[in-house]
């Protein structure tokens, strides 16, 4: 197999594709990305035979910050018959020498406008085409959480690319997107962003020790209260820094001290802060400096913060903050595990999450 599919925010093309050439290039896979602006995908075109498994393999998947899935191309289908598409795909499939017996089925689309009606031909589809997939044994008789994954991505009708996934370097999620529906008590939508981001950085099986009640957190940047509420809803005790006003809901339950000063000045009161979490519409190289004085004062565990993007070299401005973060904690000898990503909820931004796994005194 020489290609490898990433799925992707619809005009972020261009930085997912930098990105899958740098982390390429650093694992010594030569090759080029294919793209089209607005399409939501990239194809890494490798000049190897095998170098895409390679990639999906060797390439940390939740090292990419652009990308919300990768799979290793193994045929592109472009006129299926509309009488028959299943018998094609199934064909090349089961002929596949290399094509490993998978676990899941997932008939996908990319995320654009174009391609909603096409998700809905994907859903009637899926069920004939796994039971004919099962039959032919490519898919496993039942669903097997640890095989890999396989992928049939529709680009349009009759058009669609198959392939698979690692399940232990891939997105979970459908279409690498968590399903999330908005609170109707949430005081804002900017509140599914937060959810998102404890979906994708923290595994579900620590959630009660990482999400535990009685924490406390401090929200920078808080007005009307769309993070603080995620927190608040989790137990938590939350410091709300804004100089607007917060949601009456949220100041009701107790739970939460509205702060109305700068956020950049603030200093908790008692070094007892869990979470530090902040989506200020500020510089990001400003926002990122200031996330590392807090782990690095040993004020907060863990942050939870975006940075907003500039409209040109997106991808350039990211590197540069994030470098300029991991360089900052490690003069300072933190150890530290860092991800970035481009949640489906952001726009222009990224959501980035680090934890502390330095026993750091607060002073």
């Amino acid at each position: 197999m020489k290609q490898v599919m990433l799925y992707c925010r619809a005009g972020f093309e261009k930085e997912c594709a930098g990105e899958i050439q740098d982390k390429a290039t650093q694992l010594e896979v030569y090759g080029f990305p294919r793209m089209q602006k607005n399409s939501g995908y990239v194809l890494f075109e490798c000049y190897q035979e095998g170098d895409a498994q390679k990639l999906i393999k060797e390439l940390d998947f939740q090292a990419l910050i652009f990308a919300r899935q990768m799979f290793a191309v193994a045929a592109e289908f472009t006129e299926l018959p509309k009488d028959d598409r299943i018998s094609p795909i199934l064909a090349q499939l089961s002929e596949y020498e290399d094509f490993p017996r998978c676990g899941d089925l997932r008939v996908e689309t990319p995320d654009t406008n174009e391609a909603k009606e096409l998700l809905k031909f994907c859903r009637k589809f899926t069920v004939p085409l796994r039971q004919a997939l099962r039959g032919k044994g490519v898919l496993f008789a039942k669903e097997h959480p640890k095989k890999p994954v396989l992928h049939v991505c529709f680009i349009a009708p009759g058009h669609c690319f198959a392939g698979y996934s690692l399940s232990s370097n891939n997105s979970q999620f459908f279409m690498g997107i968590p399903r999330l529906k908005f609170p109707t008590d949430a005081p804002s939508r900017s509140t599914l962003k937060l959810e998102e981001a404890f979906h994708v950085f923290i595994p579900r099986e620590e959630w009660d020790t990482r999400l535990a009640s009685g924490m406390w957190a401090v929200d920078l940047g808080a007005c009307p209260g769309g993070w603080t509420y995620q927190l608040v809803k989790r137990s938590m005790f939350v410091h709300a820094i804004d100089n607007g006003m917060m949601a009456d809901s949220l100041m009701e339950t107790g739970q939460v001290k509205h702060h109305m000063v700068d956020g950049f000045k603030f200093e908790p009161p008692r070094k007892n802060v869990t979470w530090l979490v902040c989506d200020m519409i500020e510089k990001p190289s400003r926002v990122a400096q200031l996330m590392g004085e807090w782990i690095i004062s040993g004020w907060a565990k863990e942050a939870i913060f975006n940075l907003k993007l500039p409209m040109k070299g997106r991808y350039d401005e990211v590197l540069e903050d994030i470098e300029n973060l991991k360089i900052f904690l490690k003069e300072n000898h933190v150890k530290f595990r860092l991800q970035a990503k481009h949640l489906y909820h952001d726009r222009e931004e990224i959501t980035v999450h680090v934890q502390s796994l330095s026993n750091i005194s607060p002073h």
